[in-house]
């Protein structure tokens, strides 16, 4: 399987591309606007799986190009860039399983808050922007960049998927499963994201103000 990152060079990009290249035997292809900033990062993504001897393909493209070969399709930027970047490439997706997990969060003096879109979730604005028969899946919302992208890191997270199209669900459970240490929930259908989004400010918030709380993550017990 191939798994694009469309703006896989931020922080959450390179800490998937990170995961997926050491602990599945995928292809992981890095987007970006910039052709050759995507290929920087794959090198330096798969020179820091080299020597942790992972035999890992990272391959860098322009977004259209990597949604074109992606049969799973991460929109790996912020919740304000999302739909600009799926109409970018909605004529090269295909068959591909669309991935969002982006959150739309605001700041105020007393921390971060959730702000989703008028749509309800960032997860539904990806739904409303992609092509009437590419199925969209949120997953991913509540991982702490950081300590995804540091391989030493045991998670012990659980990753909450939604999605409307059962196949394509699975398809991102059975992916997510794949990366050590990490457990995908079934969260049902679309309409759940944004209970599942509004979890990411109340864990940055928890981890700001409280000693030993950095990078958290949920597992449900």
């Amino acid at each position: 399987m191939q798994v694009a990152l469309l703006g896989g060079t931020g922080d959450i990009g390179e800490g998937l591309a990170l995961r997926f290249g050491r602990d599945t035997d995928h292809t992981v292809i890095v987007g970006s606007r910039d052709a050759d900033r995507a290929r920087d990062a794959a090198a330096e993504y798969a020179a820091t799986l080299s020597e942790r001897d992972a035999d890992a393909t990272v391959e860098g493209a322009i977004n259209p190009d990597a949604a074109a070969r992606g049969d799973v399709v991460v929109l790996a930027v912020p919740a304000y860039h999302l739909a600009d970047t799926v109409e970018s490439v909605a004529g090269e997706l295909g068959e591909s399983v669309l991935v969002s997990p982006a959150v739309g969060m605001q700041r105020s003096e007393g921390g971060l808050h959730y702000n989703p879109p008028g749509v309800g979730s960032v997860t539904a604005l990806a739904a409303q922007a992609a092509p009437d028969d590419v199925p969209v899946v949120g997953a991913f919302h509540n991982l702490a960049a950081g300590r995804l992208a540091t391989l030493d890191a045991d998670l012990g997270w659980d990753v909450p998927v939604v999605g409307d199209d059962p196949d394509a669900k699975e398809t991102v459970i059975a992916l997510a499963n794949q990366m050590e240490t990490v457990r995908a929930l079934d969260a049902g259908g679309l309409a759940g994201a944004a209970e599942i989004e509004a979890l990411t400010p109340l864990l940055i918030n928890l981890a700001a103000n409280n000693d030993g709380l950095h990078d958290l993550g949920v597992s449900f017990q």
